[in-house]
């Protein structure tokens, strides 16, 4: 299982397939910056991730535009020809569990959020006393 962090870049989308089962889409951007040896300038790279959900779809009310989320799930890299015959690849992040690290910034979007949410596996935390 892996694990990464990213601002997601669009409100994420639900799409209902044949037989009712929802599954919700989004992508994500993770950028990173180096200075390379010998030089002052650093270097920006920015990795883009297309990820999708299965498990609930009503975390869409939280995967807005600018939220940071953490997400673990299989990772897995796709190559493809456009119609120019130019070849393309995409990284694609089946998901499994959804931190939401940091909200986007509409105060109209955090109205209704009063702490971090976590969907996916089971909190560890249900089951406890206090």
């Amino acid at each position: 299982m892996q694990q990464i962090t990213g601002r997601i870049t669009a409100d994420a989308t639900v799409k209902t397939l044949d037989g009712g089962k929802q599954v919700v889409n989004f992508s994500i951007v993770d950028n990173d910056t180096y200075k390379p040896k010998g030089s002052s300038e650093p270097v920006k790279v920015a990795t883009f991730f297309n990820c999708s959900y299965w498990l609930n779809a009503n975390v869409i009310k939280v995967l807005r535009k600018g939220a940071v989320v953490r997400l673990d799930g299989r990772l897995s890299a796709r190559g493809y020809t456009t119609n120019t015959n130019d070849i393309g690849a995409s990284l694609d992040f089946h998901t499994s569990y959804i931190k939401v690290l940091a909200y986007s910034g509409a105060k109209e979007d955090n109205a209704n959020v009063a702490a971090p949410v976590a969907a996916g596996k089971e909190s560890e935390t249900d089951d406890l006393p206090f």
